[in-house]
């Protein structure tokens, strides 16, 4: 069994800054990647950030030079700083982790229960 626990979304004014923090627990023989998706109301799911087990890390272009998707050195924990938020970034933000949970099971995406952030003008 594998849970993703999210935390530090929340209500910010314009201009304001967030980081939120995603902790993978659990049955986990290796994480390929971990990453973060947001879906607003009305939208389809997109990905905002990623970062590979190897430290590469991508983003979305809305929030690039804005966001920065960390991790710690366990590799476990996935972190997103987000700054200078606007309310087009409110949505429900989701946690990603790419893994395997032994060495001859296929990778598997699994998924956070999603955390809310709300930018208010």
């Amino acid at each position: 069994q594998v849970q993703l626990v999210e935390s530090g979304g929340g209500l910010v004014q314009a201009g304001g800054s967030l980081r939120l923090s995603c902790a993978a627990s659990g049955s986990i023989f290796s994480i390929n990647a971990m990453g973060w998706y947001r879906q607003a109301p009305g939208k389809q799911r997109e990905l905002v950030a990623i970062i590979t087990s190897g430290g590469s890390t991508n983003s979305a272009d809305s929030v690039k030079g804005r966001f920065t998707i960390s991790r710690d050195n366990a590799g476990n924990t996935v972190y997103l700083q987000m700054n200078s938020l606007k309310p087009e970034d409110t949505a429900v933000y989701y946690c990603n982790a790419i893994l395997r949970t032994g060495i001859t099971t296929p990778v598997i995406n699994y998924w956070g229960q999603g955390t809310q952030v709300t930018v208010s003008s």
